[in-house]
């Protein structure tokens, strides 16, 4: 008793005992850009220290407002898109894994019932009843008398045997995880649930990206479209004048037909641009996990092009680290990863496991449960494969390499993600000064067209130079128009770069597939 005593103390020391390295965490990639203040490139553009919201697209619109229908959008993609739910499949499905590898730390039962009738063919006891009856016969011949009227009696045999059988019986083994490999593949599967978990986040970065960027493109080839049309007015009103020149004598046929030739380039110019507004729609359904045509009736009203705020709150670089999804993500598969090489190790040693068996057996079933019908067994069993060491000490070399991989990984995910914050921030602020310097642009042709127009109201311009100051004004609008979409594209992607648009994925709360 008393041995049997120390046994449960044992088994916990062992269980215990968990061998391959521990995961210490993640190393650091990038100290002096965590050690940093600010963003190196932060000078390029009129940004904040502040934190950032999480939902940038509400800060995007005019006249200090926001875009209901950007914001609209992006809902509505983030409830429904596709790419969006095959990410939070993933996470169930590593949930689930988790959860099998859990159940293999507890005992496995098996339980049977029998119930058998069976007809079995005797062809030995055919051969017996015709030898006896052969000997009867000789027998009859030899002492008469044995046998009145001189005739022995016939012996049937049967040719088959009836029997039944019934059987009821449990058994059960536990595997003890004395070395640790099933709680490492247990450790394994949990940070690759986090991991999955991460990437449904960053899937909601991109996707918000891409909303916004594909409503942008809309905006901007609605407004590019009307601004091309009104060109394409003026060029032909221009073509017109010149027309009446010529019946004047005041024009040559070649001016016609430079004029003619500029108003059929900028016709040519309009198709392109419907269908790039017609392209635009599409995506943005496609985004949001409708069907194409969906959502053309919301969104063919123009509505001003959504810019971004005055100033853009950034935070800093160490903000960034612990924001981004994918940083997470990778850093979730290293932990993996290094699990995975205790679940190797785990493979060197041996396995015990504890056998038992119970059940009841009988060819009646009103004795089937009697003492004497009663069988049971139990044993420890041990294996261990040690002329295998070879191929383990491959895979543990392996899962190494692995490691290694899922490190350098994580490196270059930190050193990419600080690469795309720095240069959002260049392409942002260097965008931003370049649509100043056109917007200074607009101003001067317009007042350039106010002055052509003026002159030509009190007789010293012609018709025709107030037309072309009119034309340039609007070429000069286009130019700012392409300028301005460049400038919020870029500020969506320095908040794709930072990380931003994603919520906590909360793996329990996430809806269960069918359990059939």
């Amino acid at each position: 008793m008393r041995r049997l005593a120390l046994l449960p103390p044992l088994l916990s020391l062992l269980a215990a005992c968990t061998v391959g390295p521990d995961y210490k965490g993640p190393p650091d990639v990038a100290p002096r850009s965590e050690a940093a203040g600010q963003f190196h490139r932060a000078a390029s553009a009129p940004v904040d220290v502040a934190t950032p919201p999480a939902r940038w697209w509400d800060g995007m619109g005019w006249d200090g407002r926001g875009d209901p229908e950007l914001a609209h959008l992006v809902d509505l993609a983030l409830a429904a898109s596709p790419t969006l739910k095959a990410a939070q499949a993933r996470v169930l499905e590593a949930r689930a894994l988790v959860a099998q590898q859990r159940a293999a730390l507890f005992p496995q039962g098996n339980a049977t019932a029998l119930a058998a009738k069976a007809r079995i063919p005797t062809g030995a006891l055919s051969t017996a009843d015709n030898q006896i009856n052969a000997a009867l016969a000789r027998e009859a011949i030899t002492n008469p008398s044995l046998f009145p009227g001189g005739t022995p009696p016939h012996v049937d045999i049967p040719n088959h045997v009836t029997t039944e059988l019934y059987n009821l019986g449990f058994d059960a083994r536990w595997e003890l995880d004395l070395f640790g490999g099933t709680r490492r593949e247990i450790e394994a599967a949990a940070a690759q649930t986090d991991a999955a978990a991460a990437k449904v986040e960053d899937a909601q970065v991109q996707l918000a990206a891409e909303v916004g960027q594909a409503y942008v493109g809309l905006r901007d080839a609605q407004h590019r479209l009307d601004l091309t049309r009104a060109s394409a007015a003026a060029e032909h009103r221009m073509l017109d004048l010149t027309v009446d020149k010529r019946r004047l004598g005041t024009a040559t046929d070649a001016d016609v037909a430079r004029m003619e030739t500029q108003a059929r380039q900028t016709d040519a110019q309009i198709p392109p641009l419907e269908g790039q507004v017609e392209q635009a729609m599409d995506q943005l359904a496609l985004l949001a996990g409708q069907e194409p045509g969906t959502l053309d009736a919301e969104l063919a009203p123009i509505r001003p092009l959504p810019l971004p705020p005055a100033v853009v709150p950034v935070a800093d670089p160490a903000a960034l680290l612990r924001r981004r999804p994918d940083i997470r993500a990778a850093e979730r598969q290293l932990a993996a990863s290094n699990a995975e090489i205790g679940y190797a190790v785990a493979q060197l040693f041996p396995n015990v496991s504890l056998f038992g068996s119970i059940g009841f057996g009988s060819n009646k079933v009103d004795t089937l449960f009697r003492s004497s019908s009663l069988s049971m067994i139990g044993a420890p069993m041990l294996s261990w494969n040690v002329l295998d060491w070879g191929r383990v000490r491959a895979q543990i070399r392996q899962a190494s390499a692995a490691n290694e991989e899922s490190l350098a990984q994580y490196q270059s995910t930190v050193l990419q993600a600080l690469q795309d914050a720095e240069s959002g921030l260049s392409r942002y602020g260097h965008q931003r000064e370049a649509t100043f310097q056109l917007a200074a642009a607009l101003d001067v042709a317009t007042r350039a067209q106010r002055l052509a127009d003026a002159r030509y109201r009190g007789g010293t311009a012609t018709a025709l130079e107030a037309l072309d100051a009119e034309r340039q004004r609007l070429l000069v609008e286009q130019s700012l128009a392409q300028a301005q979409a460049q400038t919020s594209n870029d500020y969506i992607a320095l908040q794709k770069s930072l990380g931003l648009g994603w919520q906590p994925v909360d793996p329990a709360r996430l809806p269960n597939p069918p359990d059939y």
